[in-house]
């Protein structure tokens, strides 16, 4: 302040600066206080300040540690959904490889019987399922399980098929059939089994089966065709010849239709065993010539259908599917963590459906070359088993054929052989086929050689009735005519009635030659009247007979051969007819 203030104004400065040292005295507690609690907030700021540090520090901390747990959460979930992606499979894995205790414990302690064909098929299916996955540390320790238990099964197996095979062995009386039906056909997945998992076995089982069989067909052949010998020495039969006119004269006896039913299959019944005990029971040869064949075709038939069936080359159990063990499977890729989408093939290589239907499912068709193969087998396992039945039929049917029977039985005969080899053909038994065929070339040169006979014996007859000076001369009546003319005509419909609607060539031509004769013999008797009117009518009344007769057989008058046959004596007989009316006027 300069010295040229007033006084006044220092005068009320003074006052006035003794009024705010006033001011401030009164109130200096109250600034004390005030000062007091801004340094209280200052040191109040400075701990939150403080404390706020630690706080971010520590919120920092946890925020990493937040990170990590979030991190460790993602690879949590990513190894969940791995293993959730592999459990199905893992468990299906699991269930093929493992042998469940009720399955081991079937197979160790309870003997064969039903529950065993489905227990081994399941068994073969983990047998399988445990070699295909051998690269598999779990397969590879139940592999040696699984082989103990296939011994064990295979033991029991045997033992239960010898025990089946018994009955055949010791008894004759065993339905042989049946016991094929009721048990071997039956437990058919058994030996099935066998064939794939125990080849020896299976092989020991087909030869004893073999030897079995073979001695009961045949003890059972060699005592039927014993029974069927007794039974035919009772009758013996002689062929009368056609122009054998000393022999009793009854056509009947000559021919009889009802014997024509024996060429049919589904004819009479055949001859049983037990009959030959009845001491009057008598059969004709071709009756018991049936029964041989049918009795053989019926058995040996029967035979290679089953040998066709039950030893025939298992079907092979299909492998699993190469889906089921891709690398999802393998150890060194289990990777949980690694996160693959779910793929429709591995969802469908593991379903149970498609495996059940993968092994239910037949096998592709077998090549020919192992149709061939299986054929001659069952050829060759039929042959051993039915040799000695077919030769003790052989050593019969060459009874009935020496000396041979008449002709119409033995065309009889041969009509049921075809008829036989037709339906062994239809049968699909091929060893039979064999037999029968050689049969039939047996049959057809005696049939042959009895009609030559036959024609042989008509000629001597028209021949021999002129007689001569060196010749005694055979006088032929009337009667006689018409005996030779009924034979002729019963052998015609006969045969007619034997066949078919198709053409049997050497059949008929033999009947065309011995027509001829007939026809010969009776113009020759007719040329005996001088008369030429009554000869003639000699001739049309003959050939009237003829044609009765021919009208009249157990044939079908439409067949062919047998309108031919009409057709040939009704023109004789028109030209007799008109010989007659030329004679007259």
């Amino acid at each position: 302040m300069s010295s040229e203030q007033s006084p006044d104004i220092i005068k009320s400065e003074a006052n006035g600066g003794d009024d705010t040292s006033k001011f401030y005295i009164e109130h200096a507690k109250d600034f004390v206080e005030l000062h007091d609690q801004v340094e209280a907030s200052v040191n109040l700021l400075d701990s939150l300040e403080t404390f706020l540090a630690t706080f971010q520090n520590d919120l920092s901390a946890v925020s990493g540690q937040i990170s990590d747990l979030q991190s460790r959460s993602k690879e949590y979930d990513a190894r969940l959904s791995g293993r959730k992606k592999i459990e199905k499979p893992l468990s299906n894995l699991i269930s093929d490889l493992s042998i469940g205790p009720e399955l081991t414990k079937l197979i160790l302690d309870t003997p064969v019987g039903e529950p065993w064909i489905g227990a081994i098929e399941e068994f073969e299916q983990r047998l399988e399922a445990i070699k295909a996955r051998a690269r598999v540390k779990a397969a590879r320790d139940m592999s040696d399980v699984a082989e103990g238990l296939r011994i064990v099964a295979a033991t029991k197996l045997r033992a239960f098929f010898l025990s089946a095979m018994q009955p055949i062995r010791n008894n004759i009386s065993t339905n042989m059939h049946v016991l094929q039906t009721s048990v071997f056909l039956k437990y058919r997945p058994l030996f099935a089994f066998l064939q794939r998992r125990a080849k020896s076995v299976a092989q020991e089982l087909q030869r004893t089966y073999t030897g079995a069989a073979r001695l009961y067909y045949e003890t059972g052949f060699r005592r039927y065709t014993r029974s069927l010998g007794y039974i035919k020495a009772r009758v013996i039969e002689k062929s009368t010849m056609i122009g054998n006119i000393s022999s009793d004269p009854s056509a009947q006896e000559f021919m009889d239709p009802e014997r024509l039913s024996y060429a049919k299959l589904d004819g009479p019944s055949v001859t049983l065993a037990y009959m030959a005990d009845d001491r009057q029971h008598k059969e004709p040869t071709e009756a018991l010539f049936r029964a041989t064949l049918m009795v053989l075709m019926d058995n040996g038939s029967t035979e290679y259908a089953f040998i066709s069936k039950f030893f025939q080359e298992p079907a092979s159990i299909q492998t699993p599917s190469p889906l089921l063990r891709s690398p999802v499977f393998t150890p060194s890729n289990l990777n949980f963590g690694e996160d693959r989408p779910p793929t429709e093939t591995a969802t469908e290589s593991v379903s149970p459906s498609r495996r059940t239907s993968a092994y239910l499912n037949p096998p592709p068709p077998a090549t020919r070359d192992n149709n061939k193969e299986q054929r001659a087998m069952f050829d060759g396992m039929w042959k051993q088993i039915m040799d000695p039945a077919i030769q003790y039929c052989q050593t019969f049917i060459a009874t009935t054929l020496d000396p041979p029977p008449p002709v119409v039985p033995l065309l009889t005969m041969i009509k049921l052989n075809q008829n036989a080899l037709e339906e062994s053909q239809k049968r699909e038994c091929y060893p039979l086929e064999t037999f029968l065929i050689g049969l039939k070339l047996q049959m057809w040169p005696i049939f042959q050689k009895e009609m030559n006979a036959h024609i042989e014996s008509l000629k001597k007859l028209v021949d021999g009735s002129g007689g001569g000076l060196l010749t005694r001369g055979v006088v032929l009546k009337d009667s006689s005519i018409q005996l030779v003319a009924q034979r002729y005509t019963s052998l015609f419909t006969a045969f007619v009635a034997l066949t078919g609607q198709e053409e049997e060539a050497m059949l008929f031509s033999s009947l065309v030659r011995l027509r001829q004769e007939v026809n010969r013999m009776i113009t020759t008797q007719a040329a005996k009247h001088k008369d030429p009117a009554r000869s003639a009518a000699y001739l049309s009344s003959t050939y009237e007979i003829l044609l009765h007769n021919l009208s009249t057989g157990p044939h079908s008058t439409t067949h062919p051969k047998a309108q031919a046959e009409v057709a040939h004596w009704r023109q004789r007989e028109e030209e007799a007819r008109r010989r007659i009316v030329l004679s007259r006027r």
